[in-house]
């Protein structure tokens, strides 16, 4: 008999293209994923790994196992979410991913729309870039909530993945709240934005992109931008005099005295979304998350709406 943790672990092999990829996603050191993948070809009575001494690979045994596997555990999932179903279990633990700005933001709303459901448990951990889609596809969280600056839709009727809209989040303009372009009853001009110095994020890191988009509207950059990671550490240098920055409204969450925020004209806007694997999205507990999580995007929506809005932040 196959085991299904081990056919899942020779699934992750064969998307990463190594023994150390699938126990990076897994969080296995590479020893153990080695020898539990051994295990799997004692169970298969046949090689599915050609090993040498500083790589592997499959072979046709494990290739084509490896295909049967997705197929396999996905009709596990199947299985198990329709028995779930039918006896109407809330149970838990459910394993929730999110950006950080996110999930500073939902968590409070989250836990409180949940944590009197008995019997389920939320686990919430933040994950940035990539990292989130690929457990969900690995299968060891839930649900991810993923930001997207691209403005494309996701595709979310095909495949193993769904796609849930949560949020906008415009690209807004942080300044001390004694500066003088925080004076709302002036526009913003985008060019002369650049005669400020800036703070933002390092390359690499997600709220860059919206950054870089900013600057290229205006047709130039900064003379002077220093990098931080962290949108918590941007903000406080702002609040200190040191520069100005553009953040997503989300990180308004984070707190914002001795701050003034503005909108941007045309400014970019990164979408949110909640993903899951389309084989647990009827399990009961994956989907009252899932409801309180839009709820809770809903919410987060209309206190940035207000408070980008109502209070002449133009």
């Amino acid at each position: 008999m196959l085991d299904i943790r081990r056919l899942q672990l020779l699934k992750e092999f064969a998307d990463r293209g190594s023994i150390a990829g699938a126990a990076e996603t897994l969080g296995y050191t590479p020893s153990a994923v080695s020898q539990q993948l051994s295990a799997l070809e004692r169970e298969a009575g046949t090689q599915l790994l050609d090993r040498t001494a500083r790589s592997a690979e499959l072979t046709d045994g494990g290739r084509l196992l490896a295909e049967h596997a997705e197929q396999i555990l996905a009709m596990v999932e199947a299985a198990e979410s329709v028995l779930a179903q039918q006896a109407g279990a809330v149970l838990g633990p459910v394993t929730v991913t999110a950006f950080p700005t996110a999930a500073v933001a939902l968590a409070p709303l989250l836990a409180q729309r949940l944590h009197q459901q008995e019997g389920l448990q939320l686990v919430l951990r933040q994950s940035v870039g990539a990292a989130g889609v690929r457990q969900v596809s690995s299968a060891e969280v839930d649900i991810a909530v993923i930001d997207d600056w691209s403005g494309l839709p996701p595709d979310s009727g095909t495949g193993k993945l769904r796609h849930v809209h949560l949020l906008h989040d415009p690209l807004v303009l942080a300044l001390p709240s004694d500066h003088p372009l925080a004076d709302t009853s002036r526009p913003v001009e985008l060019a002369r934005l650049l005669e400020e110095s800036w703070i933002h994020a390092p390359r690499g890191e997600p709220s860059r992109e919206g950054t870089d988009r900013l600057f290229a509207r205006v047709g130039g950059a900064p003379s002077t931008a220093w990098e931080f990671q962290g949108q918590g550490t941007i903000l406080n240098l702002v609040a200190r005099g040191i520069g100005i920055a553009a953040v997503p409204a989300l990180a308004l969450a984070s707190g914002t005295s001795g701050l003034a925020f503005r909108l941007l004209p045309q400014a970019p806007t990164r979408h949110a979304y909640a993903v899951v694997r389309a084989t647990r999205m009827r399990r009961p507990a994956i989907e009252l998350t899932l409801r309180a999580l839009r709820r809770s995007a809903e919410e987060v929506q209309a206190t940035l709406d207000t408070e980008l809005h109502g209070t002449g932040a133009q």
